[in-house]
């Protein structure tokens, strides 16, 4: 197990978490901490083809969490396309999905997480008046992006649920000054079917296409819009393929 994030664009000067360990175990009890209901859990996805693998995963799969070291053909893929965009300025009720731009360092996990969590299937599993419950019924009004960052980076009930779950780890946590280079993408179903790139270090949420009632982000169709798509595209620019794995959210296994 590896420990990952990235602090391309988070100031040197911005507070730092312990990086969360890319552990299902740890990010299951990370989000119960918070107030994720225990009907649903992260799962390891030992293969994204194998279809005897993926028998085993209990659907549907409700986000996948792409996790991946940063690289030079990326960070150019991630620039050009973000420079057509404008900054995401979505709030309220009407939005599709729930974003958060990332200003805490090493909180890409967290940030991924949050995600996965507040959006699609997952939000309905999540316990009335729960800290994370009493989050999102914040950070929803708000309509600049810097004020749901704001939110996170003040929050005390997010940093001592992320401290507690990053000293759970199968392997020593490295400090939180510490540099790693892995990164998360969340990739999740919206309630009208459109499948969804969340990442805190672009600027909003990227739209990748629409599935289907019965296709999850696991399906044929959701992979190839989404979790397929990103690898192809970066071992296309590399010329080489990726290291990563896969982390899902779907239903629980107790």
């Amino acid at each position: 197990m590896s420990h990952q994030d990235v602090d391309v664009d988070v100031p040197a000067t911005r507070k730092a978490f312990v990086p969360l360990e890319n552990n299902p175990e740890v990010m299951t009890s990370l989000v119960r901490e918070l107030g994720l209901s225990p009907a649903i859990q992260f799962h390891d996805v030992y293969s994204l083809t194998d279809p005897s693998l993926l028998a085993f995963l209990p659907r549907p799969a409700l986000a996948l969490l792409l996790v991946f070291p940063i690289t030079e053909t990326y960070e150019k893929y991630r620039v050009a396309e973000d420079a057509s965009r404008a900054d995401y300025q979505g709030s309220g009720n009407p939005e599709d999905v729930v974003w958060f731009k990332q200003t805490i360092r090493n909180a890409c996990g967290l940030i991924g997480l949050l995600h996965s969590v507040s959006n699609g299937g997952a939000r309905d599993h999540i316990v009335p008046d729960s800290d994370l419950d009493k989050l999102l019924k914040q950070a929803v009004p708000l309509t600049n992006p810097d004020e749901r960052a704001d939110l996170l980076y003040n929050s005390q009930a997010l940093e001592a649920a992320h401290a507690t779950a990053a000293a759970k780890g199968d392997t020593s946590a490295p400090d939180a000054e510490a540099n790693v280079d892995l990164h998360f993408v969340a990739f999740v179903k919206d309630q009208d079917g459109d499948l969804w790139e969340l990442d805190g270090r672009r600027k909003g949420p990227i739209k990748r296409g629409r599935l289907g009632p019965h296709e999850d982000v696991l399906s044929k169709k959701g992979q190839e819009l989404g979790v397929q798509s990103f690898l192809k595209r970066e071992e296309e620019a590399g010329g080489g393929e990726m290291r990563f794995s896969v982390i899902m959210l779907g239903p629980s296994l107790e």
